[in-house]
Formats: C-alpha cells, structure tokens, sequence
C-alpha cells in the first residue's frame, strides 16, 4: 500500500486524551486543532522550566540525500515507536513540512510505510497554520520597512542596502528577483525586491531557537532589515517598531505542536527550516520540553549529516546548551549504489562495485561525526525487499572495519519491529561508547576560518574562496559579530558545491558568493555556490498528482 493509504487506516485516538495518559499534560493545557491535532500551553512549559533536561537526546541524520530516498525521518518515527515498545519512555521531534516540496519533488514529510507521524494529510498541508503565521510576521516587516520609506524615511534607510526580503510557502522561480512600487508614487517607491521560502526566513529560525515569548520578541528586535545612508549604521525591526506586532502574529506558531505516530507514540512537530539554506532543526522549545518528560527523545536534522546535523551541533546545541547522547547514520543500499555512480533505473540490481565505492559517502559522515563531533554513530541501513544478502553483507563488513554498529531496519514494512534491533544499539551506545561530544570550532575562532573549517573538515575541500567585496563584508562582519556561529548554505545533494559529484569528492573549492548576518536568529548565513534561497518547481511537480475527491480524500501524498 501507499503510505497515504496506510495512514488512512490508523486508529488514532483523540490527542487530549493521549498526551493526558501518557505524560499526565492535564487537558487544559492542551490546545486541540480538531480530534487528532493540538498544541502545548506555554504555561504548562512555563511549568516544566525548574526541571533540568534529564532525558537522552538521540539525533537522527543521514549520508548525502538522492532521488533514491533514505528515509531519514521514516527511521526517526522507526526507532521512536521501536523505544516505546520496549518500554522506554520516549518522544519524537521532527520539522513541520514545507508546502514548496510537498508540491514540488519531494510529496510528503511524514514518514512513511508503518513508520508515519498522522494525520497525515494534515500535517503535510497547512497543519496548525504556524508556517502563515511566520510568513505573515515576516511580510508585515516588510511593509513596515516601505511604509517607512515612503512616509519621509526619519531613519533615513539607504533603500539600496534593505536586506529584507518577502516570503512565501512555495517553490516559485519566479519571484526570485521583482520590483516593487511600479504604478507611480501612491504606490510607494520603485526599487528591487525579492522573495524567498519561508523556510528559509530568519523569523523561522527565530521561532525554532527562542525559549520563550520574551526571548522571541526580543530576537525579532534584534533583526537587521538594512542600513542607514551611512553606510555603517543597521536598522533593527525594533526601529521601526514592527516586533511586538510579529510576536503577537506568532502568539500561537510558538507553541510546540504534538501528533501521534501509526502505534500511538507522541511526536511534536514545531518549526520547519530547510537544512540547505537555513539551520534544518525543529525549535528548541519543543525539544527540551521532550527530554523533560521523556527518557529518549528522537529528533532529526535536515539533509545530510554534512548541513543538518552539523547546523544541529554548531548552532542548536550552542544556543540552547543540550546535547545529543547518540547518532544514527541512515542510509540505503540504493542510495550507496547511487553514490556509486549508478544510474536511478539500474538502483534494483545487485552491483557489489558500485555499492563499494558509493560507501565512501557514508564512511566520510562516519568520519566526521567520530573525528569531529566526538560522538559514535550508529548506522541504519532502511531496508528495501531488493537488498541482496551479498549487498548488506559488504555494507556490515565495512562498518565493522570501521568499528561501527551496522543495522538494517525494516520499519518502513513492519513498524516498530523492524526498528528493535537499531534500537537496542542505540541503548547500546548510549550506555557504552564513549563518547565526548564537542563543536566543530570554538566561538573565538574567526569567521572566515569558521567557514574554512567547515568546508576543509567536513567537506573535504582544498579550502575556500570568495571576492573581494565578500571578503570585506566578512572582516566587516568580523568587527561586529565575530563570536557568532556559521549556517552554511549550500548543495544538499554532494560534500561538494557541485550538486551532480556524487560520493566524496576532495579537493574541491568552496566559493562563498555572498554572506548575511541573521542578527535575531544568532548566526551568519555563508552562501556557498549556487544555491537558491527561494526554489523552482521540477518539470513534473508532485502537485500534478495531488487531488481530493467529493468525500474530501485526499490522494497523491505518497
């Protein structure tokens, strides 16, 4: 069956009375969205806050993402129903879903086969409304910003330097580059603007690093829109009064949102930043109100362990001062063959040489996350039936070579029996390994060697480059904001910033094309490449296959 129509078999039971039986949440302080959806009361977090983060956190990442799937979130819902089954108490944290890939490339983000997060179709398209609540926080500034200008500009705004751009919840090329105030003065002003993904909005990182409505409020204060026509002085939202009003747009998008998955297990879902040209982690708020309640919380970061999980470390872990006591690598055969340079019609058949050499991926994750973030892995093959037993038998002879659990996990067909056996190791290795979690560069560290750091550690490469005019605006940046952390943007798709070289390329250079500084969130974006902050629909976009029939089914979710 289709995962759509797995979820549509779920016994789900009425979110109030499953958070109340299984974490005693009294029901007042659970704010339902129709039977099967809610939120958490900040009151009741409020309640929380003297309790000391005392579960174990396990982050979930995988090798390199391709069009072949690894199903990194598919085995986050896994290994969580799988820890509750063995009677551990536990929790998942995922991201919400962006609306750009549901309709784009990707469908649906909810895991799938036995291993979902339900209501599925909900959770995919709109969910509790906290992606428009962002989008409208971050638009109001925006209008705030040329409201300003036009009405005599007291700041006086250099409306060449306004760095604030608008968001939608869509892929759509064409926005990329506009301009505004066409039509004639009552129109306001005539100047270039563009827009990006709302995923991709500092408001959103905001949202999913703040701790509290204080700290929200205060952090959208702190944003940077521009620069006055002196050429050195920033404008802060807070200049133009416009944070208050997008705190209180965001009075319910804060409040951590909580789902069940197929077997009845809790998930919150909060927040949604791409892990490609934003941080790639649900909000802290959520996560540290799991490891107060639960002994394990399973979460995820996006993509692969080069951006999400090194994003996770470096800017979540930094920030909200919690670190993970396991990691689980996933991958797949099908995705190893691909690395190998196999074709996507050819990923069925048994090819040992080209799995061989795709598991360069997956050793230089096993590498970096061992070298650099002090923390053993433990890998996760997600299971498909055309696996041969010669193809898993080199997969666990490598990890083994390499001192690594090897797993293969068959949550995807069986739920959270498919998924006891990586949980088991996981518990292994939070009991035994050793492990001593540590960043991957100190605050102090300069900025440029930030960026040089990441992209010569964890990407391999020869070292990077950038113009004149970027590297002055990095030494600008050095002055000012020197102790903040890096979000690099770049490629999901490679180590490299070429999105066609597969497995581990080296030696490669990293060209930082552009640098911004996202004040409220607490770091500086590193653009890297190419990459695109606002994407473009693929030639077939999943929407063509989404529909709902008269008795309001929805299909074509995956």
């Amino acid at each position: 069956m289709k995962d759509i129509e797995i979820a549509h078999q779920a016994q789900m039971i009425p979110i109030v009375d499953l958070v109340e039986k299984k974490f005693n949440i009294p029901k007042q302080d659970i704010e339902p969205y129709g039977h099967y959806k809610g939120k958490i009361s900040l009151e009741y977090i409020e309640k929380l806050s003297h309790k000391k983060s005392h579960g174990k956190l396990i982050l979930v990442t995988a090798i390199n993402p391709t069009p072949a799937g690894e199903g990194k979130t598919t085995t986050t819902v896994g290994l969580g129903d799988a820890l509750n089954s063995l009677g551990k108490k536990s929790i998942i944290c995922l991201r919400e879903p962006s609306l750009g890939p549901v309709f784009g490339l990707k469908g649906g983000a909810a895991g799938g086969g036995y291993s979902q997060v339900v209501p599925m179709e909900d959770i995919n398209l709109h969910f509790t409304g906290d992606f428009h609540a962002i989008a409208a926080a971050h638009n109001l500034l925006s209008a705030m910003i040329d409201n300003h200008i036009n009405h005599g500009n007291a700041l006086n705004i250099d409306i060449r330097r306004v760095k604030w751009k608008r968001v939608v919840d869509m892929n759509d090329r064409a926005l990329r580059k506009i301009t505004v105030g066409q039509g004639g003065p009552a129109n306001g002003y005539l100047r270039e603007d563009g827009f990006d993904i709302v995923v991709a909005s500092e408001v959103m990182a905001i949202l999913c690093l703040a701790i509290n409505r204080a700290d929200l409020k205060e952090r959208l204060g702190r944003i940077i829109i521009g620069y006055r026509q002196d050429d050195a002085t920033p404008v802060f939202a807070s200049d133009l009064k416009a944070h208050g009003a997008m705190a209180a747009i965001l009075k319910d998008a804060i409040k951590p949102n909580v789902v069940q998955t197929l077997e009845n297990n809790i998930a919150f879902i909060h927040g949604g930043p791409f892990a490609n040209i934003a941080h790639g982690c649900n909000s802290v708020i959520a996560t540290d109100m799991a490891m107060k309640l639960a002994d394990y919380t399973v979460t995820e970061a996006g993509f692969g362990a080069d951006l999400g999980a090194e994003k996770f470390i470096n800017i979540k872990c930094r920030s909200s001062k919690i670190e993970p006591s396991a990691i689980v690598l996933v991958a797949t055969i099908r995705a190893l063959k691909y690395h190998g340079n196999v074709e996507l019609d050819h990923l069925n058949k048994e090819n040992l040489k080209a799995l061989n050499k795709g598991f360069e991926n997956l050793k230089r994750h096993i590498k970096n996350i061992q070298k650099h973030y002090g923390l053993q892995p433990v890998v996760s093959i997600n299971h498909f039936t055309f696996d041969t037993d010669e193809e898993i038998q080199l997969i666990q002879n490598r990890c083994k070579e390499m001192g690594v659990k090897c797993v293969i996990a068959k949550h995807w067909a069986n739920g959270s029996k498919g998924a006891e056996g990586l949980a088991k190791e996981v518990l292994n290795s939070i009991e035994n390994d050793k492990n001593e979690f540590k960043f991957l560069y100190d605050d102090k560290t300069p900025l440029w060697d930030k960026i040089n750091t990441v992209a010569t550690k964890i990407y391999k490469a020869k070292g990077i480059t950038a113009s004149a005019k970027i590297k002055a605006e990095i030494e600008k940046l050095q002055q000012t904001h020197g102790s903040l952390p890096i979000c690099m943007a770049k490629t999901q798709m490679s180590f490299s910033t070429d999105p066609l070289k597969r497995g581990a390329p080296k030696n490669h250079t990293v060209d930082i094309t552009d640098v911004k500084l996202e004040n409220g969130a607490g770091f500086i974006v590193a653009i890297a490449g190419n990459i695109m902050t606002m994407p473009g629909l693929p030639k077939i976009p999943t929407a063509e296959k989404i529909d709902i029939d008269n008795d309001g089914e929805i299909t074509g979710l995956f």
